[in-house]
């Protein structure tokens, strides 16, 4: 059994946030979700003193099917995120800090803490939303010097992103192993999306001779022939997803970001060729748009200003996202934006205990 730490936990409060942005999103979501926002032990131990020292804001971005909730949630043979701070708060290593964590899951399991008319406007959600009922709420140090966002995964994404795109919001930025380098994280893992979408043709293909070319009608243009509508509404429905339609799902999520559109099925474009697999390069194109390593040049600015860049991914992560990140950090370089990139011996999955590092960092950089 884990020891009961000798160090003052802080507390979590969980707020409800009715969302004006989220209302009437096109997936069904809910508008009114739970916030939960941990407080440092030093914010009630210095309550009364004129009136109250203020804290920075850390925003936790959480990756794909996860939810801000699931952070605080106790954790078996470790630490939650608020345990892992109180503990580095106390041992000297971090500043004390109020760490934030929204819900943005959705019906496709999540999102890119982006904007996209097929799922809902996430980035506002976060920008426009979440970070002034934050500082109307609490003892906040209601500045982008003294706020942050990290993240795993489509939460690593997301900082990036938000450090890229929302400058003037975000003062500094921690990324573990987020989505980068679209052509090895997605690219590799389409076959099986494809495989799982073929069990919801209209009719099934019989044995024996075929006609591709008659069975690739409505396939070939990226954009759903109903299949991606049965399939989605088969897991909707399921008790439990297999990791096969686990990934599909994120796929068809990742589509819906990167590709949204209105006039189509769904509200978005599909980057293969639902029967022969062929890549349709226009929509693959769409998809390269909000890859980071694409979009460094052009957010270059708002990098510089950033007062720090936290950057790191383990050397066998089964997504490839160590290329991505390596390409990431080698363009960092050459546009000479300065930034921390680490690498380490471990996967994609369970890597928590690397907040140990960013969080200090984050502390750091927006004290």
């Amino acid at each position: 059994m884990l020891k009961r730490p000798a160090w003052l936990p802080g507390r979590v409060v969980i707020l409800e946030h009715v969302s004006r942005v989220l209302k009437g999103n096109p997936l069904g979501d809910p508008h009114v979700r739970k916030l939960a926002v941990w407080l440092p032990p030093q914010y009630d131990q210095e309550l009364g003193r004129g009136r109250g020292r203020r804290f920075p804001v850390l925003v936790d971005l959480v990756g794909f099917t996860g939810s801000g909730l699931s952070h605080v949630a106790w954790k078996n043979f470790s630490e939650n995120v608020p345990e892992r701070a109180a503990r580095q708060i106390h041992e000297g290593k971090m500043a004390p800090a109020i760490l934030v964590f929204p819900d943005c899951f959705t019906a496709l399991g999540g999102n890119q803490y982006i904007n996209s008319s097929a799922i809902g406007p996430y980035a506002d959600y976060l920008v426009r939303e979440i970070v002034p009922f934050v500082d109307r709420e609490f003892r906040t140090l209601a500045a982008r010097e003294h706020r942050g966002c990290f993240g795993k995964s489509s939460g690593g994404y997301g900082a990036v992103v938000h450090g890229m795109k929302y400058a003037s919001t975000w003062g500094a930025i921690a990324d573990h192993s987020g989505d980068a380098y679209f052509d090895f994280v997605y690219g590799h893992d389409w076959p099986n999306t494809l495989n799982e979408l073929a069990k919801y043709r209209a009719k099934r293909a019989p044995a024996g001779r075929r006609d591709v070319a008659r069975l690739e009608r409505g396939a070939d243009s990226g954009l759903d022939d109903g299949r991606v509508r049965r399939f989605l509404q088969a897991v909707w429905k399921t008790p439990k997803l297999s990791l096969a339609e686990s990934h599909a799902i994120m796929n068809l999520c990742m589509a819906a970001s990167y590709d949204p559109d209105p006039r189509a099925p769904n509200g978005f474009r599909l980057p293969f060729n639902l029967e022969t697999g062929e890549r349709i390069e226009r929509r693959w194109q769409a998809w390269l748009k909000h890859d980071p390593i694409q979009l460094v040049s052009e957010y270059r600015k708002n990098l510089r200003s950033l007062r720090g860049i936290y950057i790191d991914c383990g050397t066998r992560d089964q997504y490839h996202i160590h290329y991505g990140s390596r390409i990431l950090s080698k363009r960092l370089q050459a546009a000479g934006i300065a930034h921390t990139y680490q690498e380490f011996d471990d996967t994609h999955s369970d890597i928590d205990y690397r907040m140990d590092v960013s969080l200090p960092f984050l502390t750091r950089a927006l004290r």
